[in-house]
């Protein structure tokens, strides 16, 4: 059977006919009768499709280099929700969709929150792309309410004490040390921290632009923190290229999110630190900052945060402690006078 023309498939399976430039979804399996009546709609223009639809701008995006810049791991997280997406309204005139939809949509996946949350996201990058397009002159995601995890499946995350810290320096192997001070020195959420090549290194700093926000920072690094690049770099066979990672895998290429968390929920294991995650390592950073007498905006030029929230949560913790042993100084010179 000779293949129809101007078919495309997108890689979850949904074909699309090309037509000037624009892509149109069939919604029918392949080799109905269905799909071939739309198929002849579509190429004759009689389709029920909007001509400016959410699948075509969905395919779009992901051929931007915009997308292409995307750490892996943000694309992997977007991808069900692009799939969601085209599914749901993906023949809809972007032009229609509304905030109260945005909203139905997470409501609709409220059992699953994250996945609810990342759906302003993506419709926020497409969004942005409809602008240009002048399909659309605003945003439906903007300023769109986030669904609050429930108490009962949140996992706390406990800033890593000093004794953890100290039994991981000295017990812990010589990659997941590395790794413990990347997290601890550079104040960055743990995606960030496979990012970090020898060319961010200059002997002094760390240089990133953040993959969450698209900060660009400058980070001096902590002399913990120096010592294990140097060691580092040292042990290579020969001084490294400054494309090569800092946390690499054994050829060279790039370390995973996924495996370097592998290698610290291990390593955590065999020293009874499983408590603390890698999560916590970055508000340990914070908590530092916060006791050498850091103001919030100081600590957020360091961690990249958008949001003071957090820093006052965990930066709140250490001037707390901070604020008790002042108190518990003055109370025992009281009572020795008296």
């Amino acid at each position: 059977m000779k293949r129809k023309k101007y078919l495309w498939q997108h890689p979850s399976g949904r074909w699309y006919v090309r037509k000037a430039g624009r892509y149109y979804p069939i919604d029918a399996l392949e080799g109905t009768s269905e799909f071939d009546a739309l198929y002849w709609q579509i190429l004759s223009g009689r389709a029920i499709h909007a001509r400016r639809s959410w699948s075509p701008l969905i395919v779009e995006l992901k051929q931007t280099e915009k997308w292409a810049n995307f750490s892996a791991r943000y694309r992997k997280d977007l991808e069900p929700i692009f799939l969601y997406l085209d599914e749901k309204i993906g023949s809809k005139d972007v032009s229609l969709l509304r905030p109260k939809h945005v909203y139905e949509a997470m409501d609709a996946n409220a059992h699953r929150v994250r996945f609810a949350n990342y759906i302003p996201v993506a419709i926020t990058l497409l969004a942005r792309l409809a602008r240009r397009k002048g399909w659309r002159t605003d945003n439906p995601a903007e300023g769109i309410e986030r669904l609050a995890v429930p108490k009962e499946r949140q996992k706390p995350h406990y800033a890593w004490p000093d004794d953890a810290v100290q039994k991981m320096r000295e017990e812990g192997a010589e990659l997941p040390k590395l790794i413990l001070e990347i997290g601890i020195g550079s104040v960055q959420r743990p995606g960030d921290w496979v990012g970090f090549t020898w060319g961010d290194y200059d002997g002094e700093s760390l240089r990133l632009v953040q993959n969450k926000t698209g900060t660009s920072l400058k980070l001096p690094c902590t002399e913990e923190l120096k010592l294990k690049l140097d060691a580092a770099k040292a042990s290579l066979k020969a001084p490294p290229l400054p494309e090569r990672p800092i946390l690499a895998r054994a050829d060279g290429t790039s370390m995973s999110y996924y495996m370097l968390a592998r290698i610290m929920r291990e390593e955590r294991a065999r020293l009874g630190l499983s408590k603390y995650d890698l999560h916590a390592l970055r508000y340990r950073g914070v908590k530092e900052l916060a006791y050498a007498g850091c103001t919030d905006d100081e600590i957020a030029s360091y961690s990249g945060h958008m949001s003071k929230s957090m820093i006052r949560k965990y930066a709140g913790e250490a001037r707390q402690e901070m604020q008790a042993k002042l108190a518990h100084a003055k109370r025992e010179r009281f009572r020795t006078k008296s």
